[in-house]
């Protein structure tokens, strides 16, 4: 029997429709490949912004991490960053724990000794986050309780307890991990007198880079912009209660906008990141009548086209293949470079539901793209000689396509806009002059 990785081209997904998408490009319906591609993707701890980072975003919290030793010991990599010194504390499971779940009744005092000993080092902490994982999904735990009897421990101090659960079982479920911590970190605010000069940008955990949407808000007459990621103290933090309106930029935090919406008080507005400058232009366009504001994007979108036209020109038979490790949505990315007049060969990602609008769009103007599932066991057997890529897209792409130039585009700083175009661009065409020809 021939080994080879399962793929599919953007044509045949598009014939099966929406509600057929093969089992071996979604996740959750099989094994699970854990290639060093996807590493990022599936491990929370690994690195990039997975559930341990992304429950220590609020400034002043420290982290109580309950888990067995296999669980714990990958949030190694997070530890030794410098911004994560002394924020991390274990409270390790061993076998009975797994068994009977005795783990539980220790949590409490666990917390109580982290708190005195930061309050010892002159550094208390405002919010304990503690961390469990699979084994308390399995055993049923209630950490709400188990937070409120930690809360009690340590009464007489106004240090808040919080749980984060790094539970990979519900990433296909209505909650999952990536979506519930952030329910978790804004939770945190309290209703607050409104600022109507007061703006939040929500839902990534690094800020947006500088761009034409904080020019646009600061022309409307707006003073304060909040990002949870440029908050220096808690209590900074907590002024975002007091924002006009919340500005989404990710799917994954509409539930905790909704949270604020109906506790705070906080009505909230959606721009997706995309990289089709119609698009964004599009997006502005509803945001500006939404929000009762006049802006000018005429100069903004003509440097970004401009950008394109100018790649286009030097490089006009660029392919790309393109991963999911990526500050962008790959579908969405490859749709927009297909609609500028380049070529995608391969694409290496999840294709969930609300995904396939895109690849049906794909398939119209280029019906052999070839769509891989990163976590499908048999892309043990992936092969990279039928490609016909010149640069891929994407950490992940670089594991798969070692021979070509690569654009990572995915660091922590989050592009947006047509600011993120301009820059993408930028680097494509960085890498496009290391093509073999």
């Amino acid at each position: 029997m021939r080994k080879e990785a399962v793929t599919f081209t953007a044509k045949q997904i598009a014939d099966l429709g929406k509600d057929n998408i093969p089992a071996e490009l979604l996740s959750g319906q099989g094994l699970v490949y854990s290639s060093p591609a996807t590493l990022a993707y599936n491990s929370p701890g690994a690195e990039g912004f997975g559930v341990k980072r992304a429950g220590l975003s609020v400034p002043e919290s420290v982290m109580l991490i309950v888990a067995p030793g296999c669980c714990g010991r990958n949030t190694s990599i997070v530890s030794s960053m410098p911004q994560y010194k002394d924020r991390f504390f274990y409270l390790m499971m061993d076998e009975t724990d797994l068994v009977t779940g005795r783990h539980l009744n220790r949590i409490p005092d666990a917390v109580s000794e982290v708190v005195s000993f930061l309050e010892g080092q002159g550094k208390p902490p405002r919010v304990v986050m503690i961390c469990i994982t699979c084994v308390d999904a399995l055993l049923g735990t209630d950490m709400e309780r188990v937070c409120s009897a930690c809360e009690r421990k340590i009464e007489g101090t106004e240090i808040r307890v919080r749980p984060c659960y790094m539970y990979a079982l519900t990433r296909e479920g209505r909650r999952p991990p990536m979506v519930h911590v952030r329910q978790t970190l804004y939770s945190l605010l309290a209703p607050m007198e409104k600022d109507p000069r007061s703006v939040n940008i929500i839902g990534n955990f690094a800020p947006l880079a500088e761009g034409e949407l904080q020019k646009y808000l600061l022309k409307a007459g707006v003073k304060s912009i909040r990002q949870i990621s440029t908050c220096g103290t808690y209590d900074e933090f907590l002024k975002m209660a007091s924002a006009n309106f919340n500005i989404v930029t990710n799917p994954e935090v509409r539930a905790a906008a909704d949270d604020m919406n109906r506790n705070l008080g906080i009505p909230y507005i959606e721009l997706t990141r995309v990289y089709s400058a119609r698009q964004v232009a599009l997006q502005y366009q509803a945001f500006a009548k939404a929000v009762g504001i006049t802006i000018d994007l005429d100069e903004d979108m003509a440097a970004a086209e401009k950008a394109v036209e100018d790649l286009k020109k030097k490089h006009p038979d660029l392919t790309f293949n393109i991963g999911e490790c990526i500050n962008a949505d790959p579908f969405e990315l490859a749709l927009s470079l297909l609609r500028y007049g380049f070529k995608v060969d391969e694409i290496y990602a999840t294709l969930a539901p609300e995904k396939f609008k895109y690849a049906a769009k794909i398939a119209e103007l280029s019906p052999d793209t070839k769509i891989f599932c990163n976590m499908e066991p048999t892309m043990l057997y992936y092969d990279v000689s039928s490609s016909r890529a010149q640069i891929s897209l994407g950490k992940d792409a670089a594991y798969y396509c070692p021979d070509i130039p690569n654009v990572a585009w995915n660091e922590d700083v989050q592009p947006f806009g047509f600011q993120g175009i301009i820059e993408l661009m930028a680097r494509i065409e960085k890498a496009a002059g290391e093509v073999r020809s």
